[in-house]
């Protein structure tokens, strides 16, 4: 049975326009949850986002949280049926992942960072080896080389050293190796909270605010 979507509560104000933008893009390792709390909070923190899954990507969706299509109602359904649901709506653009000339694809399209949540062992090779053959690949490339942040969620485990190595090569170019380790410490007692704790690492990378738990002084 497919696990549930953790959900944040929905303000009852429109969030303003923050005037930042981000990149999101999915692939096939498992880690789902993680992909859906991500775009989640991006849009209630008021921000714009162009989001790409991969073929991979659209079946672990499917596979781990039953998600038949990519769009707003699939991802967030709470916020595609709040009263702000056109302000959600507006600020996510999707991209096919075998479109390479949409604008994400492109240096002079200027945003604010990207995560590849979860990040599979075969999108990890293709980004430290530059082989842009599709769009998310394509996008975390130029993401790179504009010296703006890239988040790569690595979720796969154990690691090869073929992975330890393009980790490595990762890093030397500016990318952040953000593996989808929870902590423990402060003691979850439910999947979502751990979804949380692992989602909140992404988005204080990106500089983005949030109100989930993972603070130390978090812990009672």
């Amino acid at each position: 049975m497919p696990m549930s979507v953790p959900r944040s509560a929905v303000p009852a104000a429109a969030p303003s326009d923050s005037g930042r933008v981000f990149v999101v893009g999915v692939s096939g390792a498992s880690g789902a949850a993680y992909a859906v709390r991500t775009v989640e909070q991006i849009l209630l923190g008021g921000h714009a986002m162009h989001l790409v899954v991969s073929e991979y990507g659209r079946r672990l969706l499917f596979d781990e949280l039953d998600i038949r299509e990519v769009n707003l109602e699939s991802f967030c359904p709470h916020l595609a049926e709040s009263d702000h649901a056109e302000t959600y709506r507006a600020r996510l653009t999707l991209h096919p992942n075998k479109d390479v000339g949409a604008v994400i694809a492109s240096g002079s399209f200027l945003h604010d960072g990207m995560v590849v949540v979860p990040c599979s062992s075969t999108s990890l090779g293709a980004i430290a080896t530059g082989s842009g053959s599709n769009l998310l690949t394509r996008a975390a490339m130029v993401t790179l080389k504009e010296r703006r942040p890239l988040i790569i969620a690595h979720r796969e485990s154990p690691l090869s050293l073929i992975d330890i190595e393009n980790m490595r090569t990762l890093t030397l170019a500016g990318a952040v190796i953000c593996p989808t380790n929870p902590g423990l410490y402060l003691l979850p007692k439910t999947v979502d909270e751990i979804v949380d704790f692992v989602t909140g690492k992404f988005l204080d990378l990106l500089r983005i605010d949030h109100e989930l738990k993972i603070r130390w002084e978090d812990h009672a």
